[in-house]
């Protein structure tokens, strides 16, 4: 059973591929999610759109599919979760 949340979200992603003009690529949504989510606490908050949007357009320049989506996404959510740990070293503290 989906929560609100999740019918909402698959309502919107229904809505924006019909009013973009494209099929429903089967993106897997919570791995695009989590990686907003990834690169909002390691980077800035304002990363996370553009990280997921850069991660998508690499994916459509790859031929696009689950497996390029899923290789972009690994690629930011690295990347992100490097710069996060390079921020957290600068901070002084102990690791």
């Amino acid at each position: 059973m989906l929560s609100d949340r999740d019918e909402t979200m698959l309502a919107w992603w229904r809505e924006l591929c019909a009013e973009l003009g494209v099929d429903d690529p089967g993106t897997d949504v919570e791995r695009v999610l989590d990686l907003a989510a990834v690169a909002a606490h390691a980077v800035v908050r304002p990363a996370a759109p553009l990280t997921t949007f850069l991660a998508g357009y690499a994916a459509g320049l790859a031929g696009g599919g689950d497996d390029a989506v899923r290789r972009a996404v690994a690629q930011a959510q690295l990347l992100a979760e490097v710069r996060g740990g390079d921020q957290d070293d600068s901070s002084g503290s102990p690791s």
